[in-house]
């Protein structure tokens, strides 16, 4: 029975980096007539709804401390996704689902000068690693041609690896799905005032881009949370780091398939080494060490 709820936790992983993989070409497609900040707003408010309804009564049992707790998370998880979902509108879909993927390799360091947890061996390696895979992926011919999109998603991986940090801190002292749901609704509420007050309404948009919206916000949001938080439930966190790393390269694969984009050798050797440092960073291998010749 356990090892078959372990294949399940594995599939339900798998599931839910595929539908991320998705994402980027979709919020791509939606940006063409729907503003930014109004796309990111309705995304967070059906999520905190969906996650509110399904926390229940734990929602209310939540303490002031927790709470503002999950609101900061929630800031952090706004700006992430306005870095993100702009640095989407200048660079391509694949790019961006790698330069997003670089977060893993953040955290480590971001842990350091907050917990005084001093990185280990493999995640200065990952490091490296995925600087050279940025350096392939941003740079053009000159070292002063930088993408502005690309620049804006690497600002999102620091506040994602920021929204992971404050997480470590708060996520044992109450209800995930409660957390989540303040998380969304602060986020909203963020993305709401911005739309309002930068953006125009969308009120020419297809029904082509409503449909897209919803499939964001249902699935590649609430359906993607309860996934990660019960796959996990089952699976070794080396081998859910190991899955979940694949978004970036569902988003890169259907990026090439519906979108069009050209993977050149060059971009191709920036996204493997990314994804190296990625699974690096995540497992964690141990490194061999050399051993000194005894007289």
């Amino acid at each position: 029975m356990q090892s078959k709820m372990g294949l399940y936790g594995r599939l339900a992983l798998f599931v839910t980096t595929l539908i991320w993989g998705t994402s980027f070409v979709i919020l791509k497609t939606t940006l063409d007539s729907v503003g930014t900040l109004w796309v990111l707003a309705i995304r967070f408010s059906v999520a905190a709804v969906i996650l509110g309804l399904a926390a229940g009564k734990k929602l209310r049992q939540m303490g002031k401390p927790l709470v503002k707790g999950s609101a900061l998370m929630g800031l952090c998880i706004a700006a992430a996704y306005i870095f993100q979902t702009y640095g989407l509108v200048y660079t391509t879909p694949g790019k961006n689902s790698f330069l997003t993927a670089t977060y893993c390799v953040l955290v480590p360091f971001m842990a350091w000068g907050v917990y005084k947890r001093k990185p280990g061996g493999a995640n200065v390696l990952a490091a490296f690693l995925c600087l050279a895979g940025i350096g392939l992926v941003s740079l053009g011919e000159s070292l002063t041609d930088i993408n502005i999109g690309d620049m804006l998603t690497l600002c999102c991986g620091v506040f994602y690896g920021m929204q992971i940090i404050i997480m470590e801190q708060y996520i044992g002292q109450g209800d995930a799905l409660s957390i989540s749901a303040v998380q969304f609704a602060a986020a909203a509420a963020i993305c709401w005032a911005g739309a309002l007050l930068f953006e125009a309404p969308p009120t020419a948009a297809p029904a082509s881009a409503w449909l897209s919206i919803a499939y964001l916000s249902v699935m590649c949001t609430a359906v993607c949370f309860f996934l990660q938080a019960w796959g996990m439930k089952y699976t070794p966190s080396s081998t859910a780091a190991m899955i979940m790393s694949l978004e970036s390269v569902f988003g890169v694969l259907i990026s090439v398939l519906f979108y069009h984009e050209q993977v050149t050798p060059k971009l191709l050797l920036g996204f493997a080494l990314i994804f190296v440092a990625v699974l690096i960073s995540e497992t964690k291998p141990k490194l061999p060490r050399r051993r000194l010749k005894t007289p």
